[in-house]
């Protein structure tokens, strides 16, 4: 006998009960609504059969029942993904988003593997309603099979706004509204499941949570700036007051264990409350409190990711927020500037390191310019002031690796502000940066061609950082590099090609077959940085026969075809550089069915590409009467 009339209508019960859930789950928007948007409606589109079966009291046969119980398993599967996603943190979620979309492409396995348990065929329902089942079991298959798009406005735009040290105010709101962080409360909650992924970690924080505290201070700024509206919700916070929250134990200072209102770093990495560290140091220790490793300098960093959230935790718990206990200390420099962060006494105190310290301590003052650089306008500005960048720039020949990483990098922080690049490249670093390209860590490698980027936005650099030798140690790290690096490098490369004389330079340096492997890699992420640099080379006469000759026709045709809008533009771009007074070329786009691809981008395509599609159209469709009216 199979199940038993009740228990058949409480497993069909809870079935329908399930896809409703779900159901609510197809308002979300942005990059997770996308993801599980698809998703979300098959599931809910299901319903109608589940609830047939209830209505009209269908008995199921023994053989039937088990594909029922493996659905009603793999939707409590589906819901648990989507309370997870939706409840956690959604700059954790962007950050490991290939790990979100792989279990949302395992979810939708599951889910076509308990369809093709069910019999749904041999069931008594409707014939509409079987239709539709069949229907969507197919389209469960087809997704299955389908490799998932990356979203490259999302990732361009967070590749920006990590790199870079102020972004574009209109980047950071795109984003912000993408991964719907827009508002301080959404901010708050944000703040929250940090925490609780920082809590769910035995010991200090790792990469993703330095990360994520990172940008999370960037749309705060991002919110605070557009939003002038005072807070009226007084009576919630004072309400809230009387709930007396448990602080968080790593907003706690670890020498006073109350909640830090100006939390600072040591040399060491430790963050203290500052008054706390101070009376510490002031009596003599020359220690790290919780480390208990000798510091190797008594300057203090403020911790302003830290304070961020811990402001955002204290406002959202009715707790007043901390006030500033003088942690920017102001300080007019000898040429009339003023620094925020850091005094000139410090400042100087770190280069006198630089020039006569030890390794080690070399190492720290290096890494400590580079955090002080990293915060803000004011403190590039002391730093540069006060004559770091000579200094720095002899570093990019340390011998120790991490004091050569902390140089270069604290170099590209302060080329951020124009007025630094200038004596940046005045005090003969772009040889430097380029043999730090050529030969140093991967970290530094990575930054070293950030920093060439930054530096070639002014002409006249471009064509010294080219005659230098940049673009061939940029072509080996755009094939060695990790994913972050390999962007570095096509961005710099990109840049430098502006300049004609660097396309000669890197068509001779081999660009074109890593670019080609780049295209053809669809899952590597690097199709629109190959398809940017491949667009301005096509424009040299060596670049289009470089291009051609690597076999790149097809490749163009099938982005043509299935790319995103940008990509379809800067592929029709390509073919018509390499076509255009070029018959053999012409024919081989024609073999491999450009014509139908073009036709529908006429269509479509944004209205550069509707151009070029148009003109390469007519001169296929000339061939194509020469060819018909050379047969006999």
């Amino acid at each position: 006998m199979g199940l038993t009339n009740c228990s058949q209508e409480e497993l069909m019960s809870r079935i329908v009960d399930s896809i409703k859930e779900i159901s609510g789950f197809s308002s979300s928007r942005g990059f997770i609504g996308r993801i599980q948007g698809d998703l979300v409606r098959r599931i809910t589109l299901l319903s109608p059969f589940f609830e047939e079966l209830i209505d009209v009291n269908v008995e199921l046969k023994d053989d039937q029942i088990p594909g029922f119980k493996v659905m009603s398993i793999a939707l409590d599967s589906s819901l648990e993904l989507f309370r997870s996603v939706n409840g956690g943190s959604k700059l954790f979620q962007v950050f490991d988003r290939g790990s979100v979309v792989q279990k949302f492409r395992d979810m939708t396995v599951e889910i076509e593997a308990a369809l093709s348990q069910i019999p749904y065929d041999k069931i008594d329902v409707s014939e509409e309603v079987r239709e539709q089942v069949e229907l969507l079991h197919s389209q469960f298959k087809r997704a299955k099979e389908r490799g998932d798009e990356s979203d490259v406005q999302l990732s361009h735009d967070l590749a920006i706004v990590e790199n870079v040290m102020d972004p574009d105010p209109k980047i950071l709101k795109r984003l912000s509204q993408e991964l719907q962080l827009s508002t301080i409360d959404e901010l708050k909650k944000e703040s929250h499941a940090i925490h609780e992924y920082f809590l769910s970690y035995d010991g200090g924080p790792d990469d993703y949570f330095q990360r994520m505290s990172s940008l999370l201070k960037k749309l705060v700024d991002c919110a605070t700036m557009e939003s002038s509206e005072p807070d009226t919700s007084t009576g919630n916070r004072i309400i809230s007051r009387h709930r007396s929250p448990v602080i968080p134990e790593y907003f706690r200072c670890p020498i006073s264990l109350e909640l830090m209102k100006d939390p600072v770093i040591v040399s060491t990495g430790q963050t203290y409350e500052r008054s706390s560290i101070q009376k510490w140091l002031d009596a003599g220790h020359k220690t790290c409190p919780k480390s208990q490793e000798t510091l190797l300098h008594a300057g203090l960093t403020p911790n302003y990711v830290l304070k961020s959230l811990i402001a955002l935790w204290c406002e959202s718990n009715g707790i007043e927020l901390p006030q500033n206990q003088g942690s920017c200390r102001t300080t007019k420099l000898g040429g009339g500037s003023s620094s925020s962060d850091c005094d000139r006494a410090f400042v100087l105190s770190l280069l006198d390191k630089l020039d006569n310290g030890t390794t080690e301590q070399q190492r720290a003052a290096a890494g400590e310019l580079r955090l002080l650089a990293k915060r803000n306008v004011d403190n590039r500005v002391c730093i540069a002031e006060a004559g770091a960048i000579p200094y720095l720039v002899d570093l990019l020949s340390s011998p120790d690796p991490r004091t050569q990483e902390h140089s270069v990098t604290a170099l590209l922080n302060l080329s951020i502000n124009e007025g630094n690049k200038g004596a940046i490249v005045d005090a003969g670093a772009i040889t430097d940066i380029v043999e730090v390209l050529r030969n140093g860590s991967m970290e530094a490698r990575e930054n070293a061609a950030a920093t060439l980027f930054s530096l070639s936005v002014i002409d006249e650099n471009k064509v010294a950082i080219g005659a230098a030798g940049a673009i061939q140690a940029l072509i080996s790290l755009l094939e060695e590099g990790t994913r972050r690096g390999k962007k570095d490098a096509a961005t710099a490369i990109f840049n430098l090609c502006i300049y004609q004389g660097n396309k000669s330079r890197a068509v001779k340096g081999g660009i074109v077959d890593p670019l080609t492997r780049l295209l053809k890699d669809a899952g590597g992420g690097m199709v629109d940085e190959a398809l940017a640099i491949l667009a301005i080379l096509s424009t040299n006469q060596e670049g289009k026969t470089a291009i051609a000759e690597a076999d790149s026709i097809p490749v163009l045709v099938d982005i043509i075809r299935t790319g995103s809008p940008r990509n379809r533009e800067n592929a029709a771009a390509i073919l018509w550089y390499l076509c255009i007074g070029n018959m053999e070329r012409l024919n081989v786009a024609r073999e491999v069915g450009a014509n139908i691809a073009l036709k529908e981008l006429t269509e479509n395509g944004t209205d550069r590409a509707k151009r070029k599609a148009a003109s390469l159209l007519e001169l296929i469709q000339q061939i194509e009467g020469v060819v018909v009216s050379t047969v006999p």
